[in-house]
């Protein structure tokens, strides 16, 4: 991404080293210089190398490489004297996660006396993560459109083979929409032939049969209503065919009619069974909650909460240089660190800020906003005690001189965070606006699930670059130098809020549009 070109250059002119000197000689009794001069390029270098590095295996939710960072951010949190804001007083918080994961020596395909088995000739698709054993007759359904009531009562109960071009060999929207179609009309199943060959197969019936993951609770989770989701895999066309072969059915044939109206043929004599078996397992992802107690006796029952993932995507096929794990050094080690050397600031201060602050990493983020999602309907105090949210996803690459405040207008956050831009020009860095309203970026990180119960919000975020979600997030391309005078940026915004006497306040129009938990 190319260098954002908006500087305030009046900021960057009124520093010198006299300005400072001023400031160091109007007193400071509670050391804020101090403690934000603090905040160095090295430490921040050496935290995301700690969390970023290959001993923590991409830091997935759940994994071991994950528990092992948190373990470590919360040691880090006892050493700074805060104390845990977990449910049990201890800086450690889980929450349910349901891992399932196919059996793939007992799930398969019959069609009449042959049998397909699941890695040879099937792969998932779509599924739930509930063992299922299904018979039904067998329909090939081919051409495009939607389904129609009409196409709907033809499927239901069978077992449907939608015949898709040789070519397709991923699910296109068009194809998806099928799918569900089907599966909504009560089709028993859902079989898409793939033409791939060995290699390529072997490859995706691999990432099918990996281990997934879901979120616990709601409705998505165990404890939940879950609707029910008629099983679709992929089939190998080839072996399709072969059982197909002497009942009347020329798939190729009717694979060709991509074109032509949505139609249904019935496989004469077909009978099919398919077998899903699925091992499900009830697991805990963790969140780190530190708490710094606030110095005044009133306001201390209000906090600021400081946020950023400790999570990232893990370990995947290796590239051509054998570098299996996705690092996430930028997403988001730079913001996890920025959390951490934010709470090590404001630990050292002579006098606390008057609020109390919370200082809050969470997983699940890249799954879906899960560890967030379980604090704010989980928290550590009563959510109307939580005045702001300060939330930092990938601070460490991109602009020098420039980072986005994503949620600015929503807020009167926004004119403190200008103010506090202006007093510290030493600081080199310009909060701007979000550049990418059509991204909605607003709703894709852990400040959202804050949002959304009436905290108002800030989001600082450097944007992508072409190591977003690759192997290539490492360590080694953090602008250390630049995440560290973010974090200084933050640690005065979290002091300005963290002591003034009125709570922040949305702008009226924002709050009717965001909030939906509304008090």
């Amino acid at each position: 991404m190319e260098r954002h070109p908006i500087v305030l250059l009046a900021l960057a002119l009124a520093w010198t080293p006299s300005s400072m000197a001023a400031q160091e000689s109007n007193g400071d009794p509670r050391g804020a210089l101090e403690a934000a001069r603090a905040i160095s390029a090295d430490d921040y270098a050496w935290k995301v190398g700690v969390i970023a590095h290959d001993s923590m295996g991409g830091r997935d939710t759940p994994s071991a490489g994950l528990d092992a960072t948190a373990g470590w951010i919360a040691s880090e949190f006892r050493r700074l004297g805060l104390r845990g804001g977990a449910e049990d007083g201890s800086f450690i918080q889980r929450y349910p996660v349901r891992s399932t994961v196919v059996d793939s020596e007992a799930s398969w395909l019959g069609v009449g006396a042959a049998t397909l088995r699941y890695g040879t000739d099937v792969a998932p698709l779509r599924g739930g993560s509930e063992s299922v054993e299904v018979s039904g007759g067998i329909v090939v359904v081919s051409g495009s459109g939607s389904v129609t009531p009409a196409i709907g009562a033809r499927v239901s109960g069978a077992h449907a083979i939608l015949a898709a071009p040789p070519e397709a060999q991923r699910l296109d929207r068009r194809l998806f929409q099928l799918v569900v179609g089907l599966a909504n009309a009560g089709a028993a199943s859902v079989w898409v032939p793939s033409s791939l060959g060995d290699e390529a197969w072997a490859a995706q019936a691999r990432r099918a049969l990996r281990p997934s993951v879901e979120k616990g609770w709601g409705e998505e989770g165990r404890g939940g209503s879950r609707p029910a989701v008629a099983t679709a895999v992929w089939v190998r066309e080839a072996a399709l065919a072969s059982v197909l072969e002497g009942r009347g059915v020329e798939l190729r044939e009717l694979q060709a009619r991509a074109g032509g109206a949505l139609r249904v043929d019935e496989v004469p004599g077909g009978n099919g069974i398919l077998r899903h078996a699925v091992r499900a397992e009830d697991v805990t992802a963790p969140n780190v909650v530190g708490i710094l107690e606030g110095s005044d006796p009133r306001l201390r029952e209000e906090h600021v909460v400081f946020s950023g993932h400790m999570d990232h995507v893990g370990i995947g096929a290796p590239d051509e240089n054998g570098d299996s794990i996705f690092n996430g050094a930028d997403d988001d080690a730079s913001g996890t660190v920025a959390v951490m050397e934010v709470a090590e600031a404001m630990a050292s201060l002579g006098t606390a800020p008057r609020r109390s602050m919370i200082f809050l990493l969470v997983s699940g983020e890249e799954k879906g906003l899960w560890g967030s999602e379980w604090y704010a309907e989980n928290p550590s105090v009563p959510i109307d005690r939580l005045v702001a949210n300060v939330n930092t996803d990938m601070v460490g690459r991109n602009w020098p001189d420039t980072i986005v405040a994503i949620g600015k207008e929503h807020s009167d956050l926004g004119e403190t965070l200008d103010r506090v831009n202006a007093a510290h020009p030493e600081l080199r860095m310009t909060a701007i606006d979000d550049l990418w309203p059509e991204e909605n970026f607003y709703f894709r990180s852990d400040h959202y699930n804050f949002a959304r119960k009436g905290v108002p919000i800030l989001f600082f975020f450097n944007g992508t670059h072409d190591d977003y979600h690759g192997r290539d997030d490492e360590p080694d391309r953090i602008d250390a130098e630049k995440a560290a005078r973010i974090a200084r940026l933050v640690f005065y915004l979290g002091l300005e809020i963290g002591d003034a006497d009125a709570r922040p306040e949305w702008n009226p129009e924002s709050y009717a549009r965001i909030v939906s938990d509304r008090r």
